[in-house]
């Protein structure tokens, strides 16, 4: 699947709210058989983000980090399969079922994407997360699209961006 040929989008969020009110507006876009990709140093928000996205998909209990557990999975609006790759080696994906979750009834969400093997999971939205040197609190998201349902959806998510830029 080719990256998408429109740039990043760049949001800049200044409190972890902010960033939880990000990921409330993008669970509106969403639906069954999404797959977002999570890119980020520990601490940089991947899990506020996927708390945002759990808010917005109306599950029935707030996300936490399954680091240890590896996926949380939460009933809602629309399922919410909530994977971390951070103590996983790409060769035991198969062995918790991933490929099954992908493309399947629920939005799935993934931590330390970039332990994925190459190429896996098609369309999808890949969201890079990092600290702002100078400021704590501040988070900039690269939200970057691969497939044509994400380059609508992210065309769709910046003119909402510039009309409402904090909506």
């Amino acid at each position: 699947m080719a990256r998408s040929l429109q740039p990043a989008l760049q949001i800049s969020t200044s409190s972890p709210e902010q960033t939880r009110h990000l990921g409330r507006r993008l669970a509106r876009l969403l639906a069954p058989g999404d797959l977002i990709c999570l890119r980020g140093d520990l601490g940089a928000g991947k899990t506020t983000l996927v708390q945002g996205i759990a808010e917005g998909l109306d599950t029935d209990q707030p996300a936490t980090s399954p680091s240890f557990t590896l996926l949380h999975q939460h009933p809602g609006r629309i399922p919410l399969h909530h994977l971390d790759l951070y103590r996983l080696a790409a060769a035991d994906l198969a062995d918790i079922g991933v490929e099954d979750l992908i493309g399947g009834e629920g939005v799935v969400v993934v931590e330390w994407a970039e332990r994925l093997p190459p190429g896996f999971g098609g369309d999808r939205l890949e969201i890079a997360l990092a600290f702002d040197p100078g400021r704590e609190e501040v988070r900039h998201l690269r939200l970057s699209a691969v497939g044509p349902r994400w380059e609508r959806l992210l065309r769709r998510l910046r003119e909402e961006n510039h009309a409402h830029p904090r909506d």
